[in-house]
């Protein structure tokens, strides 16, 4: 396999995404699987390729991501995050159009911890009267 022009790295919530781009024809690959077997919902699957959608790239680069932690929505977002700082570092004239479309932009948000006294966060057991 060639040498890769960028590796990057995308996360979100627990999921880390490595991110591996190469001149090519637009074959995207997960962890040695194609994006179809491994994104289960096409929400996931447009998800993690919508940085190619946003450039018009899709058919000019092959993309292969290892993906470790988190759950699947979780790993389609790292992978989102991962392969648009790719195509920024590829071309820098198409940072402006991933920045609006906020695919550079790190999703911060966490699950919240548990409080002691509570069943979750914020969910508490049921009040009695009596």
């Amino acid at each position: 396999m060639s040498k890769p022009l960028t590796q990057t790295t995308g996360r979100r919530k627990a999921a880390i995404a490595r991110v591996r781009v190469r001149p090519g024809t637009g074959k995207v690959v997960i962890n040695g699987k194609p994006i179809d077997q491994y994104f289960g919902t096409a929400t996931q699957r447009n998800s993690a390729v919508e940085a190619l959608r946003v450039t018009n790239t899709a058919e000019q680069y092959d993309v292969d991501a290892t993906i470790i932690g988190g759950g699947v929505t979780g790993q389609s977002g790292a992978m989102r995050m991962g392969l648009a700082r790719s195509l920024a570092e590829l071309d820098p004239e198409a940072r402006p159009a991933l920045k609006k479309a906020g695919l550079l932009t790190r999703d911060s948000r966490r699950k919240e911890s548990k409080k002691y006294g509570l069943k979750k966060a914020r969910k508490a057991p049921q009040y009695t009267k009596r």
